[in-house]
């Protein structure tokens, strides 16, 4: 039994981090309707603005509380300017376009970002600035819960809450939602959906982000590829969950955290990127719009 709460808490730590990222995907997609596949290297290069961050601060400011929300903060507002950037000038000008298009390019900024980052910070990998020493802050028996571990999920449940209070109670939330249901209508109310869709990268960039940050605090690693992984496992989440359901993303980034790490706790290793797409093929069998998704009739 205590080998089982010591693996559902490393799942939900792990999966905390994959809902942030699925909520990216799974955003631009209630919006565009497109799979931005380059999503999951604005996570990593959300690592490396953090990383530049915390050489900037150096080590005495880095090793606190205060240095770890500027470093946050940093990657953060990087990696939204970045999101910004690819929807204005990448995707926006090929809003026309067939759908095709759109995802062939994101697949394109995707590997633009990988070789840029090869090619500007190396492939050598770079230990990521611990601005929080490991602690252990529960243990019961052998059941332990570090402080890094509960920031990681303290941290995503405060984003997903923040996320939630934008979509449901603000102005641009209320937009967003209206394009969402139907974009033609809402240009006709006088909705700038330009400006929608540019929020909504923004948004999810920055939520990538995060996740980079605090996934980087536990395994701290950072490398030009790192983004392929989590970007494919959160998309996999935010299909699971029922692509374009908020509450869908969170819900599958934890249902694959808790599989991986139930899968390598219990002496299946190799298994641990096999069981993410062994549990989507399952469920979309039994259900093909995901576990929280509705059949969505195309307005295109």
């Amino acid at each position: 039994m205590q080998e089982f709460l010591q693996q559902l808490i490393n799942g939900v730590v792990w999966g905390s981090a994959y809902a942030l990222i699925a909520l990216g995907y799974t955003m631009v997609y209630g919006i565009l309707r497109l799979i931005n596949f380059a999503h999951g290297d604005v996570y990593m290069m959300g690592a490396y603005v953090a990383y530049f961050i915390g050489l900037a601060l150096g080590a005495s400011a880095t090793h606190t509380l205060m240095g770890g929300a500027l470093i946050l903060a940093g990657a953060m507002a990087g990696s939204a300017v970045l999101g910004f950037c690819i929807e204005r000038f990448i995707y926006r000008p090929l809003s026309s376009a067939p759908r095709l298009t759109l995802l062939i390019a994101a697949i394109g900024v995707s590997l633009f970002l990988e070789y840029f980052a090869q090619l500007q910070f190396g492939s050598e990998p770079r230990l990521f600035p611990q601005f929080l020493r490991q602690e252990t802050v529960f243990q019961m028996g052998r059941v332990t819960l570090s402080n890094q571990q509960a920031l990681v999920v303290i941290v995503s449940i405060l984003l997903g809450l923040g996320l939630q209070y934008i979509v449901h109670l603000t102005s641009i939330g209320r937009a967003m939602r209206a394009v969402s249901f139907d974009r033609e209508a809402a240009a006709l109310m006088g909705i700038s959906v330009n400006t929608v869709v540019s929020f909504t990268f923004v948004l999810g960039s920055a939520l990538a982000a995060a996740a980079a940050v605090l996934i980087s605090l536990n395994n701290p690693q950072i490398l030009p590829f790192m983004g392929i992984q989590p970007g494919l496992k959160a998309f996999v989440a935010a299909v699971l969950g029922g692509i374009g359901n908020v509450w869908g993303a969170i819900a599958g980034g934890l249902l694959m955290g808790i599989a991986e790490t139930m899968v390598v706790g219990y002496g299946q290793s190799s298994w641990r990127d096999g069981i993410v797409f062994a549990i989507l093929i399952v469920v979309l069998l039994v259900k093909p719009t995901g576990l929280f998704g509705s059949p969505v009739t195309d307005r295109a």
